[in-house]
């Protein structure tokens, strides 16, 4: 198995959609967080209302310390609102952005974006080249403070723009950011209006998949029966016995070694199969103790 990995915890639906080929590069002003590459501009009271066509660059890491000497507010200087919400509507334009952790069992993460543990973790090779040009996100006590000159002079390094509080830190996040105009827009607009891009994502660059504690049996078989002739591995994350984290039951190993594991809270994956696994798929459900509290929807 890769050593460096890279995770994405999803709903089922979206799930599907990246075992199909296909992963979503969000705008910006569609995620959750309002404060998204939206950094307090400090300009000249007589630049307030200025509006400023900016440049970017995708790749560019961070610059050291562009105009910090500059950016305190005092006479002459205020933060403005105008131009830090037209730099996020030209981004909103202009670039998709694919989060990812480097966190493989986060419970926050669990909660909050595999559908409160009925979705699953899908896990990448970062070496992978989809994944090139990766930004960890900067978590930090104050908002980011820039001056307009900074973003005036040359094009402004997008990396500079991945900052969050420090309350977001539990996410671990890694992004990639690519132009829009790279990927593939699609007929569908999301919840809050904005046009779905994706883009084309390898099968080799998944390396496994976890479903989560309570992913309901059917959806558990439909996500078996979609990886049993890949050499993507497949967990069944369980409620661990000691402490707050989750084991990972091993259906299937990642690789050319396609032989699954059956254990009582995998059972039900093989028990209608006509293999030999069915059998002690039967036995287990049958005999096994921790048979009847596992998998329960009620």
């Amino acid at each position: 198995m890769a050593e460096n990995l890279l995770h994405k915890y999803v709903n089922i639906a979206t799930l599907r959609r990246i075992l199909g080929g296909s992963i979503r590069m969000t705008q910006p002003g569609a995620f959750n967080d309002p404060f998204e590459l939206l950094p307090e501009i400090i300009v000249r009271t007589d630049q307030a209302d200025e509006q400023v066509s900016f440049s970017f660059d995708i790749l560019a890491p961070r610059r050291t310390n562009p105009l910090e000497a500059v950016v305190q507010l005092n006479d002459g200087h205020v933060a403005s609102d105008i131009t830090s919400r037209h730099i996020l509507d030209q981004l909103n334009q202009q670039v998709g952005i694919l989060c990812l952790s480097k966190s493989p069992n986060s419970i926050l993460l669990w909660s909050h974006y595999a559908d409160q543990y009925q979705g699953g973790v899908i896990s990448f090779d970062a070496n992978h080249e989809f994944f090139t040009g990766q930004i960890p996100v900067d978590y930090v006590e104050e908002r980011p403070k820039k001056h307009i000159d900074s973003y005036k002079s040359e094009p402004v390094p997008l990396a500079e723009l991945c900052a969050k509080s420090v309350e977001w830190q539990y996410e671990q996040e890694v992004r990639i950011i690519r132009a829009l105009r790279d990927c593939k827009k699609t007929e569908h607009l999301d919840q809050r209006g904005f046009p779905v891009f994706t883009a084309d994502v390898p099968q080799e660059a998944v390396v496994t998949v976890a479903l989560g504690e309570r992913t309901p049996v059917a959806e558990q078989k439909e996500i078996y029966q979609l990886l049993r002739e890949t050499k993507i591995g497949l967990t069944l994350s369980a409620v661990d016995n000691v402490g707050y984290g989750f084991r990972q039951e091993i259906i299937l190993y990642p690789g050319d070694f396609r032989n699954p594991t059956v254990s009582p809270r995998t059972a039900h994956l093989f028990v209608d199969s006509n293999s030999f696994y069915a059998e002690a798929a039967r036995w287990m459900i049958d005999n096994h103790p921790t048979s009847a509290l596992v998998n329960k929807t009620v």
